[in-house]
């Protein structure tokens, strides 16, 4: 009842016609030889294992679930064998560098495969979901030997990596962390340092498993000497099995029970006198971890899409086979019959084209923010390397949390498509529901996303690096008064920049203010990026369609993607139906004398 097809001509339309991602890719020396053939033989691949391989397992990997036992965790049946047919595929490599056993193939496609693992089976894909950042850490922060020792087997998946951030008293608090890293004797401190570690570690994705031989932990750690709060943190590196080929001291000692992602093992872990060494340098743990920490925001705001997509297809084939009722405006032509699809309800096609108009935003806002970070990573002029990064920075915490936010919200919406049907397990969307909704907390939560737009990414520099990234915006928009859903996305630009100057302002009489108005700012620069997604994806197609040899089929438009109109009319649905609701959002958002009430005032109990 539950199916998910890849939708790579879709895909190939926004990275090819709208985004022209081939031509950056040829000014990209690292990327010589890429052409947008090859990348829809890839997209096409990587289609293949993720509806033939992975989304077979989802739905028995929900009720079978993750099995503990003292010797370790056992993960659901097919987990393992799709994780063998994933690394045989080099998939784990795709955006490593060649040196390192990757493919050196731009992040932008990793974006897409990432996204088709989350539609086709979140839970597996929480396995792998932390290798390119695992890896990220290891080849520009270990030492050249820890490199030789563990870089490869982590780009290619040969070993799996985990993230050791949160503890019992530390959730997003990492200031908290406690876990102690103590020198081994006769060492100083020092990157490479061998260290002992002990600690207890909760929340950690993929902390157990059967799926490869050995698994790479990746974490944080306080030196004896170290100064408290975050300033204080070291990384350090701790695998399961030891060079030698003995037992380290690192033990599972349980899993969660959850509400979703349920054939993926969240470990509890201890480590008592664990032999590790120290990554980056002492102290400065967080930077490094950091890096491990933005690819993995990048790749949860990529199960937001995913979660979208699957909800999005699966409820518009329901709606398109339901039979219930008359409709008031029926198509011309259509047979008369005692019921029609539900699809033709205005209920209803207000909840698909809801569910449509986000994806398609969403996805290119994704495609884009990747392909800005291979120009960051990649591209040979210093200035642009350093302009793209900026953009990046931006746009990872609005990616990560308008993302999953709205993968979560559209797929309980998209559950009311099918009625008491949808309540029922045997139809795979409240799954959906249940396994979308932990990507608004891990990570950094939502709420901390906001924060860091607000605080780090705005105020730090008074605003400099957003105004720089609203020209570059505007700048492959057409003028105003030459396109109607251009004029919209400009007009949002604008408010982003008068809230922005607003808080900006505000913030030196009041303090709090930025904190209180943080969620809303994010989701108001969310709008307006997706006002300018709906606003890019109608002009490259009204723009193509005046073309004296352009006429039913746009170039742009690969085989088997949705033809021009109904791109269009969910762009314009998008500006229509969901933008107004920025207004709501910079409204409070620039509201100074919108006060919180204290917590001390609640009436508890």
């Amino acid at each position: 009842m539950w199916t998910y097809r890849a939708p790579v001509a879709d895909m190939r339309f926004l990275i090819e016609g709208v985004l022209d991602a081939p031509a950056a890719w040829a000014a990209t020396p690292a990327f010589d030889g890429l052409d947008a053939d090859t990348a829809q033989q890839v997209l096409e691949q990587a289609a293949r294992f993720a509806e033939d391989v992975l989304a077979p397992t989802n739905a028995g990997g929900d009720v079978a679930g993750c099995r503990w036992s003292p010797e370790g965790v056992s993960t659901p049946p097919g987990f393992a064998a799709a994780y063998r047919s994933f690394v045989d595929g080099g998939w784990p490599a795709l955006a490593c560098a060649p040196e390192a056993g990757g493919q050196g193939l731009p992040q932008l496609l990793n974006a897409a495969l990432y996204e088709m693992l989350t539609a086709a089976n979140h839970a597996w894909t929480m396995y792998p979901g932390l290798l390119h950042g695992a890896y990220e850490v290891l080849l520009h922060h270990a030492v050249p030997a820890l490199r030789e020792r563990y870089l490869e087997k982590v780009a290619t998946g040969q070993w799996l990596a985990t993230m050791n951030l949160t503890e019992p008293q530390a959730g997003s608090d990492l200031g908290l962390v406690r876990t102690r890293a103590e020198l081994a004797e006769g060492s100083v401190a020092a990157n490479g340092a061998p260290v002992c570690i002990t600690g207890q570690k909760i929340f950690i994705s993929g902390g157990d498993h059967d799926l490869t031989d050995n698994i790479v932990h990746l974490v944080l750690c306080r030196l004896p000497d170290a100064p408290p709060g975050t300033k204080g943190l070291s990384l350090a590196i701790a695998p399961k099995w030891l060079p030698d080929g003995t037992r380290n001291g690192i033990r599972c000692d349980g899993i969660e029970k959850k509400m979703g992602i349920k054939g993926s093992a969240t470990c509890q872990m201890r480590f008592e006198q664990a032999q590790g060494w120290l990554v980056g340098e002492p102290n400065r743990g967080l930077a490094a971890m950091f890096r491990m920490m933005n690819s993995a925001r990048l790749h949860v705001g990529m199960q937001g899409v995913g979660h979208l997509e699957a909800a999005t297809q699966n409820a518009w084939r329901y709606a398109e086979d339901r039979l219930q009722m008359r409709a008031a405006a029926r198509p011309e032509g259509a047979p008369r019959a005692a019921a029609d699809p539900i699809a033709w309800h205005p209920a209803m096609r207000r909840v698909l084209y809801t569910l449509q108009a986000r994806t398609d935003a969403c996805r290119l806002l994704a495609y884009q923010t990747a392909l800005w970070l291979d120009d960051a990573e990649q591209h040979p002029d210093t200035a642009h390397r350093q302009a793209a990064a900026d953009a990046v920075a931006l746009l990872t915490p609005v990616a990560k949390a308008l993302f999953t936010e709205l993968g979560h919200r559209s797929a309980d919406e998209a559950l009311q498509v099918w009625g008491g049907y949808g309540f029922v397990h045997d139809y795979g969307i409240e799954q959906t529901v249940r396994d979308s909704r932990i990507a608004l907390i891990y990570e950094g939560t939502n709420e901390i996303q906001a924060i860091d737009l607000m605080v780090r990414k705005t105020l730090d520099d008074g605003g400099q690096r957003a105004t720089a990234l609203r020209h570059r915006l505007a700048s492959t928009l057409p003028a105003p008064g030459l396109h109607a859903l251009s004029d919209a996305a400009h007009h949002q630009l604008n408010r982003w920049s008068e809230v922005e100057q607003a808080v900006v302002e505000g913030s030196a009489h009041d303090a709090e203010w930025p904190l209180r108005a943080a969620d809303d700012f994010l989701m108001g620069v969310g709008h307006a990026l997706m006002a300018w997604a709906w606003a890019r994806i109608d002009w490259a197609l009204t723009a193509g369609s005046h073309h004296p040899h352009r006429h039913h089929h746009h170039p742009a438009l690969p085989a088997g993607a949705r033809p021009a109109q109904a791109w269009q009319a969910t762009a314009r649905f998008g500006v229509q139906w969901l933008l107004p609701q920025a207004d709501v959002h910079w409204q409070r958002a620039s509201a100074l004398a919108l006060a919180l009430p204290a917590a001390t005032l609640a009436a508890v109990g």
